[in-house]
């Protein structure tokens, strides 16, 4: 059975490491829009809270169906967009207008509705070669968080989803990837598409300070079940990379999402 499955050390490693520092916390609500904007309220505060502390706020968001709701609750709250440095946890390797873009979604339901000042923007510059586009937002990251070599960035928010098979961001079940701690950024060939994908990396991903992920619909409920009560194994569970990471991991889902789950 693939959840029962030995740790490989790697992962056996971070999980030691993140005992002492993890918190996450499951939320279910009646409906994908009743999670959607409770995610969004929590962000809202999330953004509060850090802009007290620091005049800049670093914010990734994920593409896919549930994320539209998210930022059309986004776009109703007073923030102070001009503070929060809008990134992408990952991205297809197509042009920023191309349907299928994330670049192209965030634009559509969050940032053509907002005022300006606009967020400054980080976006994952697709339309190139994926692995020119990689290194280019590789080097964008870097420069932001003032990086040392194989230093890991660490986000102030994420906003990530789940897929159906477990996986978050662009990083699918038995992805090698999936082991490699060093790296911010890669290209990677999602063989599952048949396409490529510019994604953040595990490490990146689990050294946030919070994490927001947002699922809704019967087609997440055996993968909530799987992440939340399989042993760990993000192999095969990718998701479950999230549970056990540092800082805050929220959890906001439907009923429908959540049905699995105690």
């Amino acid at each position: 059975m693939a959840g029962t499955r030995p740790l490989n050390k790697p992962w056996r490693n971070q999980w030691l490491l993140a005992l002492n520092f993890f918190m996450t916390n499951v939320q279910k609500y009646p409906t994908a829009q009743a999670a959607a904007a409770a995610s969004a309220a929590h962000i809202t505060a999330l953004f509060d809270r850090l802009s007290k502390g620091q005049d800049r706020i670093s914010f990734a968001v994920s593409g896919g169906s549930t994320p539209q709701l998210l930022f059309k609750e986004l776009a109703k709250h007073a923030i102070d967009w001009a503070t929060i440095h809008l990134f992408w946890v990952d991205e297809r390797a197509v042009p920023p207008d191309d349907e299928q873009s994330n670049f192209r979604l965030a634009k559509e339901f969050l940032l053509d509705s907002l005022s300006y000042p606009q967020p400054p923007l980080h976006r994952i510059p697709a339309e190139m070669m994926p692995l020119q586009a990689a290194a280019a937002y590789r080097d964008d990251i870097a420069a932001y968080f003032h990086l040392e070599q194989n230093e890991i960035a660490q986000f102030d928010i994420l906003h990530l989803g789940i897929g159906d098979d477990a996986h978050t961001a662009s990083l699918f079940p038995f992805e090698p990837s999936i082991a490699d701690f060093s790296s911010n950024v890669k290209a990677l060939k999602v063989e599952k598409k048949g396409q490529w994908r510019i994604t953040l990396m595990p490490a990146v991903l689990r050294k946030a300070k919070n994490r927001v992920v947002l699922a809704a619909g019967p087609d997440k409920a055996q993968a909530m079940f799987n992440i939340m009560n399989l042993p760990l194994d993000p192999m095969s569970y990718p998701a479950q990379m999230l549970v056990d990471a540092e800082g805050s991991t929220e959890w906001f889902l439907d009923e429908a999402a959540a049905a699995l789950l105690d």
